[in-house]
């Protein structure tokens, strides 16, 4: 019993340091969610896997819609497979880090919103550094694309990245097309800047 009291004060002390600091009239942020995990789960390493092929598949199967959010987004072959389900009449739709866009090096940002994709910045944040694409949900072909990987030619060829393809779990897609659109709602339009 008295070996188990320093462990149980411990873990007490443990668990109350892992709430985040509550400020003066501040209400407690909600627990994040918890979601069964269905579907499949597919992962790329770069530099050693084609994680850039494998998120454009990705796109080429989109049927309805595709959400993105990115931080910087520098990849042609990105751009263009976004630019190429927009022709074939998917839904595409980007939030992306406004000081990345008009900051960052050869942004494809200004070509997607050229091709008629809506482009909204986000400037709420010191930085929007959201790396996800949400495709299709509300359909048994769902998925969530995120990871580490910028949409960037670096994340691909000279960077340490990793990417998980989270497939048929229409609650995660759903838990994250609700994110989006809560950042869609305090971004600017692209060509408002």
């Amino acid at each position: 019993m008295k070996r188990l009291l320093p462990a149980l004060a411990l873990m007490v002390a443990c668990a109350a340091a892992a709430q985040p600091p509550q400020r003066e009239g501040q209400e407690a942020a909600p627990a994040p969610a918890q979601i069964p995990a269905r579907g499949t789960v597919q992962v790329a390493f770069t530099p050693w896997d084609n994680a850039e092929g494998v998120i454009v598949d990705c796109i080429r199967q989109a049927r309805r819609q595709i959400l993105v959010q990115a931080y910087s987004f520098t990849s042609r072959a990105l751009a263009n497979a976004l630019i190429a389900a927009k022709r074939r009449g998917v839904d595409v739709q980007v939030l992306a880090d406004r000081e990345q866009t008009f900051g960052g090096e050869a942004s494809r940002i200004p070509e997607l919103e050229q091709a008629g994709i809506p482009v909204m910045l986000e400037v709420r944040y010191q930085s929007a550094h959201n790396k996800v694409m949400v495709i299709d949900t509300g359909t048994a072909d769902a998925a969530v694309v995120t990871g580490s990987y910028n949409w960037t030619y670096a994340a691909q060829n000279k960077n340490a990245e990793n990417v998980l393809i989270l497939r048929h779990d229409d609650a995660v897609a759903n838990a994250y097309a609700a994110n989006w659109r809560r950042h869609y709602a305090d971004a600017l339009p692209y060509a408002a800047q």
